[in-house]
């Protein structure tokens, strides 16, 4: 795990030189403070760095990486899995290696294979290969989006990064925001690929990038090397419950035997969930030995799982550590400093607690966790999932299973699920419904709107963000399924990546140089998901049923028998500390002066949803208008804590 940055310019090549390579990389000490790399070619245009988190090879897996006889250069940040028997076939080939890191072997694959190399790789990665023969650089983000990539683009100049703020630190990338992103992230969903500034984008995941020297300028060709690809309703696999349950255990002891691999000690994350309990109980029994076990917990018993993520512990013999998290651990400088680490808002400090926590591990001693991300993407877990079950497949068509349901997660009303149906003409027009996920975040943007200053709404002219969402979609890959594989499809596309592995996973991990390795977003695992029928991940209404039968062995009954409950931090109006809390950052950062500055919202507009959230019991309500004190408290604290950052 590391950070990488860089630049090609060819036509421009006073743009490259050691300086600033140097100041790009200095932004991301965090991500690597093991080392750093770099290799600059000032006639070329040619500047790349490299901050180093040494976890295999830690004597020669210094980077850049270089294959001189094949003039290529390589940087990697993330994890390439099941390297060693790759290195193996590719020496018998006739390559040749000069260090024993995992990195390595994407330089040899892609001098074997050309740009088809990507489909050998498994694991988390971004990378970026310079071709000097071919006068191409090659720009890679893995499948599902687990580690970032962000580019700047020209006419004649790329630069990348592994987070924005390293962009920002040359001095020829601008930094004017977006409306339309800041309108996003007031409402939570990112369109794929958009970023909080007008002219840098995220690279999508399970795609690459091609930038070739032209005649007059560069050439950019992208493409999608992978894609989640649900079967057609009807023609999902044909086996028996048996086969179904062994083939996910065989698939997930590969890959955490896989991501158990380094050459630290590795941990696990455990919550009160059967996916972090089916990680640890199973790499309890792949080590034969106690696993460290990290937990968070919190100050509200509606929202903690530390109970049963203790039981659990016992079962499996983990070395258990709880991290106890209040309102004074989660506002104030902990909150800005997530802000600037993720470099985007988020609607709940759950974000807060997790870079708590990957501090918590850090200061223990731990540079790697494997964690359970992923594993309702893949096996319909989330509420949202069960709800369009019940209102689109004719096997629930009495309704009694959704209003169960509803009632089971009111606590999360005005977050997870919406308290009314509501739709877009958008994406039934794309899915042929709206999906319950987008729902809450549909109510969200309702509130926001009226509280948009008259010269925003004006920059935005008719900008639809909900159609925007939608039609990012890929249709072809949604018609013909069966409705809940277009919601998890949807979701995969949108919030996994945006949410789950940004502010929720990567960013805040990586706060505290810590490595997080989801073994359920290994392709391998996710394909064989995507051939399962819908009623065998959901089955009478009991959500992942095929992957709780397959844990059945290692989880306890309580959790066994448990329905999913959401992972959240207690929202700020839950408690009268956690109110206090939150009203310290408004007034700094959401003061009539600053509202002024950035001029997104309407000041008396603003002003009086603040007073009714002061006054009102309205949980749903209130729940809503936290989302939307978070959000504003990012936009507006985003601009200073991006040039002066809070660490």
């Amino acid at each position: 795990m590391c950070g990488i940055a860089g630049l090609w310019s060819p036509f421009e090549t006073s743009r490259a030189n050691r300086k600033v390579i140097e100041d790009m990389a200095a932004c991301l000490h965090h991500r690597g403070p093991d080392g750093r790399g770099f290799h600059v070619d000032e006639d070329n245009g040619l500047a790349m760095g490299h901050t180093r988190l040494s976890i295999i090879d830690l004597d020669t897996g210094g980077q850049p990486i270089f294959d001189e006889e094949a003039g290529l250069t390589l940087t990697v940040n993330g994890e390439f899995y099941d390297y060693k028997r790759l290195r193996g076939l590719l020496r018998t080939d006739g390559y040749t290696f000069s260090t024993k890191s995992d990195s390595e072997i994407a330089l040899k694959l892609y001098r074997k294979h050309g740009l088809d190399f990507v489909k050998h790789l498994r694991g988390e990665f971004s990378f970026v290969i310079h071709d000097e023969k071919a006068q191409q650089t090659v720009i890679v983000r893995d499948r599902f989006g687990i580690r970032p990539l962000f580019y700047h683009l020209t006419e004649k100049s790329i630069f990348w990064a592994s987070e924005m703020k390293a962009l920002l630190a040359h001095p020829d990338v601008p930094r004017d925001m977006c409306p339309k992103a800041q309108l996003h992230q007031m409402m939570q969903v990112m369109v794929p690929g958009m970023t909080l500034y007008k002219d840098i984008e995220a690279l999508q995941p399970g795609s690459m990038m091609v930038v070739k020297r032209g005649p007059d300028g560069l050439v950019v060709n992208k493409r999608q090397y992978w894609d989640a690809e649900f079967p057609l309703e009807g023609q999902h696999a044909n086996r028996t419950d048996d086969e179904h349950i062994e083939l996910v255990r065989e698939k997930l002891v590969e890959s955490i035997t896989f991501r158990l691999e380094a050459d630290v000690p590795v941990a696990c994350y455990l919550s009160g969930g059967i996916d972090s309990c089916s990680i640890i109980g199973m790499a309890s029994a792949i080590q034969q030995s106690p696993v460290k076990a990290f937990t968070i917990a919190f100050d509200d018993t509606r929202y903690d799982e530390s109970h049963i993520a203790k039981e659990m512990a016992e079962m499996c013999g983990a070395d258990h550590d709880i991290l106890t998290l209040n309102a004074a651990n989660l506002y104030g400088e902990n909150f800005e400093k997530a802000v600037w680490y993720s470099e985007r808002t988020f609607y709940n400090t759950l974000g807060v607690a997790k870079m708590l926590m990957a501090k918590h591990v850090r200061d223990v001693g731990y540079k790697v966790v494997i964690t359970g991300e992923g594993s309702d993407e893949l096996f319909g877990g989330y509420a949202a999932f069960k709800q369009d079950m019940f209102l689109h497949d004719p096997a629930y068509a009495d309704g009694s299973a959704g209003d169960k349901l509803k009632e089971s997660n009111k606590v999360f009303s005005g977050s997870v699920l919406a308290e009314k149906t509501v739709s877009h003409p958008a994406f039934e027009e794309v899915m042929g419904f709206t999906p319950s996920w987008i729902q809450p975040w549909i109510l969200v943007l309702e509130r926001i709107t009226p509280l948009l200053s008259q010269e925003f709404r004006d920059e935005l002219g008719d900008y639809d963000p909900i159609a925007a969402i939608a039609y990012s979609l890929d249709k072809s890959k949604l018609d013909g399924r069966h409705p809940l594989d277009r919601a998890q499809y949807s979701w995969i596309k949108t919030m996994l990546e945006g949410q789950i592995l940004n502010w929720g996973g990567d960013r805040v991990d990586m706060a505290s140089s810590l490595e997080s390795r989801p073994a359920f977003l290994d392709h391998h695992v996710a394909e064989l998901a995507f051939t399962i029928p819908p009623h065998v991940r959901i089955r009478n209404g009991i959500e992942k049923w095929v992957l709780r039968e397959a844990m059945e062995h290692v989880l306890p009954e309580v959790l066994y028998k448990r329905e999913k409950f959401a992972f959240m931090a207690p929202p700020a109006h839950t408690d009268t500390e956690k109110t206090a809390a939150v009203e310290t950052l408004i007034a700094k950062y959401l003061s009539d002066e600053k509202i002024a500055d950035l001029g997104l919202l309407d000041q008396d507009a603003f002003q009086a949803v603040l007073e009714e959230w002061r006054h009102s019991d309205d949980h749903t309500s209130n729940t809503r208008t936290d989302i939307i004190i978070n959000h504003a408290i990012g936009l507006h604290a985003m601009e200073s804590l991006m040039e002066n950052a809070p660490v």
